[in-house]
């Protein structure tokens, strides 16, 4: 346990001290564009987060090979995880610095992904089978070539699914952070009943990506100082994708008594840490391909337009749905290690929307509510700067100017505080 302590400790530490050094090399180099229409902020910031992000992963991968426990089981797993998650998170670093920097097509950026998740399959940190109940047929083992799309389609959905849900302050570091932790947790559960390296190898990934984001909020959180782009949100993505991988263990069986429906958990643990995001992604993919547009073209639908549209703050926006990813996925965590029937999922479920239903509602009193604002007045925001798409710039040429008044001519006509007209005494003579 101290082990995952410090390296969680070492890749905060890490990544917090690196961000205001990428800060200023990310407004030296201009990589903070413009506020378009469908940002919610409302002044230029700097992105290239995942830099220093990058670097707090890499340290605290490798000050976890060289811990006592969880360096042996690193070393003694089939995988070689470090190696992998060094060299995909370059990979995949490399591909958002450019898209954040210059700009990058999705199709080509699509193709970064595939290319690191493709190094982490080349480095045998892949799933090696689909576990089911006996009474579905049993687990399916997977041949070569089957494991690789489907460890690649499970990388690449993740990382599109993080990177989506990346739109507000702070919201993509701390639910990627829930999820980390959610699979920490079912790791040491796991670990607790089984001595499987791959199980040590999800624990440490979980444990370097928690500190990793924990190092970034303070940051990142609103009002945010810098964003970690598209460079972040892939990475992490990468990241939690690969403990999604490694969390399948190797003998359905040895977790045969932890809940009646065991073999089900680390299938049903990765939809319960990425539901929030899938959900994001799914509707988002839905609502622009109704519309006639590609997938990947940007709008402001998302659940967090949403919650900010009907009159929540961007603070409490985030908080809602850290609350809701914190729900559902620690409710499925706790269910595997209690032993529940089945039937207690679909309530879990049930409990975690309603609890989305309700504190994602306008708020009917109070200030800053969408029903409490007087028409024609926008509800105030009382964490930080205000929050929303900027106004539209009106060019100058259609911007009407009176002009000065003639020499010796009457002068503008005056106004009380109150905006009523001052009627002179003596008029002057047309």
């Amino acid at each position: 346990m101290r082990e995952y302590l410090f390296m969680a400790l070492i890749s905060a530490a890490v990544t917090y001290l690196l961000v205001p050094l990428v800060r200023r090399f990310a407004i030296r180099i201009g990589a903070m564009p413009e506020v378009r229409e469908r940002d919610v902020h409302t002044t230029p910031t700097p992105r290239l987060g995942g830099l220093a992000m990058y670097g707090g992963l890499v340290v605290g991968l490798l000050t976890a090979s060289q811990l006592t426990h969880t360096g042996q089981a690193l070393a003694e797993s089939e995988a070689n995880a470090v190696t992998a998650l060094i060299v995909a998170g370059g990979l995949i670093t490399v591909t958002g610095f450019l898209d954040d920097w210059w700009g990058m097509d999705a199709f080509i950026k699509l193709g970064g992904q595939i290319a690191a998740a493709g190094v982490l399959v080349s480095f045998n940190l892949r799933l090696l089978y689909i576990p089911l109940p006996k009474d579905w047929g049993g687990s399916t083992s997977l041949d070569y070539t089957l494991s690789t799309i489907i460890t690649i389609l499970v990388v690449v959905v993740t990382i599109n699914a993080v990177n989506f849900v990346d739109g507000l302050d702070g919201l993509a570091a701390g639910i990627v952070c829930i999820a980390a932790m959610a699979t920490w947790a079912y790791s040491i559960f796991l670990a607790q009943s089984m001595s499987v390296g791959n199980i040590t190898t999800t624990a440490a990934i979980a444990a370097v990506l928690i500190g990793t984001c924990l190092g970034f909020l303070p940051h990142n959180f609103h009002p945010a100082k810098i964003f970690m782009g598209d460079t972040g949100a892939m990475l992490i993505g990468l990241v939690l994708a690969s403990s999604i991988v490694t969390v399948t263990p190797l003998d359905p069986a040895a977790i045969e008594d932890m809940n009646k429906v065991p073999v089900l958990l680390p299938l049903m643990l990765p939809a319960a840490v990425l539901v929030l995001p899938l959900i994001d992604l799914i509707t988002a993919v839905v609502r622009r391909t109704s519309q006639g547009l590609s997938p990947f073209a940007p709008d402001r639908g998302h659940l967090h337009h949403r919650l900010l549209d009907i009159g929540h703050s961007m603070r409490q926006s985030v908080l809602i749905m850290y609350a809701w990813a914190f729900l559902f996925a620690f409710g499925v965590v706790l269910m595997s290690r209690q032993g529940v029937p089945v039937l207690m999922f679909p309530v879990v479920i049930i409990l975690a929307v309603a609890v989305l239903v309700l504190m994602a509602a306008p708020r009917w009193r109070g200030r800053g509510g969408s029903h409490s604002a007087p028409r024609g007045k926008q509800p105030e925001d009382d964490d930080g700067p205000p929050t929303g798409p900027m106004p539209p710039i009106v060019p100058e040429a259609q911007v009407r100017q009176q002009p000065p008044p003639p020499e010796g001519g009457p002068s503008a006509p005056r106004a009380t505080a109150d905006g009523n007209p001052v009627i002179p005494a003596f008029p002057s003579r047309s």
